[in-house]
């Protein structure tokens, strides 16, 4: 069986995480580390660029979301694949499925955007719950845990040494951010609170924002979800559906991620969401003995 080659570019969180599951996984080999930081990695190079790739099928973008869009692109001219957790939901996420799909196409490659679990294997439960249901609603909650995204936002803030936000959740898709922030500055500490609770991760929220002397003293990675649909199937009006999950947010953000660099094997050049794609590609092995495990 020929081995996927990989390369992760960023070395945080997510990207350490997603260097173990690449290493784990039987059809791939890491093929570097991409970081522009003095860091050390075990199992593979690190290189400052994509220039210095060779033979690499897909690029696992473990980087803030909000530059997605200008780091994929150098990949997916080069001819290799990406796959991001791009977790800015909406019409953002259209916006960047159709840049992101002419870059692709032009260079004959395939991007996969919103590949970590919300967006990503939550959208396809959502999904899923809505065939069953075809009407009601659904309720998603996350939390309560330390969301990624929204501290990456933070400490985007000028002014702001270090920072980490919390996910509380209210209940049926209500939620409250609790933000806790290191500034250089103490002072400007109002005016860095305002653009917190300004910026467009947190502007439909609840936040509060509290100003700490530590906060690597807060950081844990737990982080949860609990998907519920009440919905109608033919004359029967008391559906219930309901997932409940908790996990470490990076190490299930870099699962799903690498096992969508598998599938991006199988897929025609372009950009797809994690939604479009059959669940079986994301596995290793042949599908016969799939089908044969799972149906």
């Amino acid at each position: 069986m020929k081995q996927i080659r990989v390369c992760v570019v960023g070395y945080g969180n997510v990207g350490r995480e997603a260097v173990e599951c690449v290493r784990q996984a039987p059809d791939m080999e890491l093929a570097a580390v991409v970081e522009v930081l003095d860091v050390d990695c075990p199992y593979a190079p690190v290189v400052r660029n994509v220039d210095s790739l060779e033979n690499v099928d897909v690029a696992v973008l473990a980087v803030p979301s909000r530059v997605v869009p200008k780091v994929a692109p150098e990949y997916l001219a080069k001819g290799i694949n990406t796959v991001d957790g791009y977790d800015i939901h909406g019409d953002s996420t259209l916006s960047l499925r159709r840049q992101l799909d002419e870059c692709a196409e032009q260079s004959g490659a395939t991007a996969i955007i919103g590949a970590g679990w919300d967006p990503g294997t939550d959208s396809i439960i959502r999904m899923l719950f809505s065939a069953i249901a075809p009407h009601g609603i659904t309720y998603t909650n996350f939390g309560p845990g330390m969301s990624m995204g929204h501290s990456c936002a933070v400490r985007d803030i000028p002014g702001v040494k270090d920072g980490v936000s919390f996910t509380l959740p209210v209940g049926y898709g209500q939620h409250n951010r609790d933000v806790y922030v290191e500034l250089d500055d103490p002072a400007r500490f109002d005016e860095i609170a305002r653009a917190i609770k300004e910026d467009p991760y947190f502007v439909h929220d609840n936040t509060r924002v509290t100003m700490v002397e530590d906060v690597d003293q807060l950081k844990v990675m737990g982080h949860g979800v609990l998907i519920e649909r009440m919905g109608a199937s033919g004359t029967a009006h008391n559906q219930r559906l309901e997932l409940k999950m908790a996990l470490s947010n990076p190490s299930a953000t870099a699962q799903v991620m690498v096992c969508a660099a598998r599938a991006s094997m199988r897929l025609k050049p372009g950009c797809y969401v994690l939604a479009e794609i059959p669940p079986i590609d994301l596995l290793p092995g042949d599908r016969e003995s799939l089908i044969r495990s799972f149906v």
